[in-house]
């Protein structure tokens, strides 16, 4: 699939953190494009800046746990857009706290949202792709999908979920020869509003594991990941070592994350007693897709670069490779 002026897209999540720097590198490219969250205040500043570009957006106030909200979303960017190009779930909710503190209906309501709001989102998504033979849906997964930490038990869980959900609709793609093209785009650590907003019963802030990555560095992994047919894309060295680490040494990385993964996911300061709570409801404030980590973040991440230019870095290496040779052989007859 190439990408093109005015296609249209539809970002859940699209209020803040990555849902938001997915709306803006879309609405870079001219999209057009359904805005689904639950804080329609941000939905409304995503839509101005959409149309800012030069696209038509809609507001579309949704909480991702419910299927039939999901459905009446994907009719109205249909009605008032026109077909779906591209779906790219994003949307996640999550509590911090160790399993034994976290209520069954705290990890209910995570697993609600951020598992099953990606199988509506698909669903919804899927049933509108599969006659036309074409359109892409976009998994927005994480590192943690395939190596769990500790304190993060419903996102974990959830997204593993997600990538067993994913397999599977995959293989019922390939049975059925349709063209509709399904990729997951797994992140590392990413600065976003989650960590100041997300319920928590750890005795410090949280924070993301370092090292950080701002949200534009994964949205333009999206972004790539919705136009070019790859199964899965890692964003960033740490996803990368993490899921391939997992592989090799589980049992060194369980006893690594029970030694450090606490502390790792704490800063210094004491979570405040008026913090924010967003598992529920919505939270009001002027939040976009940055968080507060923004002096620790990495806005470019070198292996992201290479994975998304492989042609580039293939070419490249074949040259150097050739130029030793060339230099091995000349000095072998000097």
């Amino acid at each position: 699939m190439q990408a093109r002026k005015g296609e249209v897209v539809v970002i859940t999540g699209a209020g803040a953190g990555v849902g938001r720097a997915v709306v803006d590198e879309f609405a870079g490219n001219g999209a057009h494009i359904g805005l689904i969250a639950r804080n329609k205040e941000r939905l409304d500043a995503a839509k101005e800046y959409v149309e800012s570009k030069g696209g038509r957006a809609i507001s579309l106030p949704c909480d991702m746990a419910d299927p039939d909200q999901v459905e009446r979303a994907a009719d109205r960017v249909e009605n008032e857009l026109g077909p779906i190009d591209v779906w790219v779930n994003v949307a996640m909710v999550t509590i911090f706290a160790p399993f034994l503190e976290i209520k069954p209906e705290e990890f209910k309501r995570a697993t609600e949202v951020t598992y099953l709001g990606f199988v509506w989102g698909t669903m919804a998504a899927y049933r509108r792709m599969k006659p036309r033979n074409r359109g892409t849906i976009v998994q927005t997964g994480s590192a943690l999908a395939y190596r769990s930490i500790p304190l993060q038990s419903p996102y974990c869980g959830a997204k593993h979920a997600m990538v067993g959900f994913t397999d599977s609709l995959r293989c019922e793609i390939i049975h059925d020869k349709s063209n509709v093209n399904l990729t997951v785009v797994h992140l590392p650590a990413v600065n976003t509003p989650q960590f100041s907003w997300c319920r928590t019963r750890l005795p410090r802030h949280p924070q993301p594991v370092p090292p950080i990555f701002d949200p534009e560095v994964p949205a333009r992994a999206i972004y790539w990941a919705a136009h070019n047919r790859r199964r899965e894309v890692f964003v960033g060295e740490p996803t990368v070592k993490a899921i391939y680490g997992q592989d090799v040494v589980p049992g060194y990385a369980d006893r690594y994350l029970g030694r450090t993964g606490y502390a790792s996911q704490q800063t210094s300061e004491p979570v405040s007693p008026d913090r924010p709570d967003n598992l529920f409801d919505s939270v009001p404030g002027p939040y976009g897709a940055r968080g507060i980590f923004t002096d620790r973040a990495k806005t470019f991440s070198l292996q992201n670069w290479a994975n998304l230019h492989r042609g580039v870095v293939t070419a490249a290496g074949a040259g150097v490779a050739a130029l030793a040779f060339a230099l091995a052989k000349r000095n072998s007859h000097a």
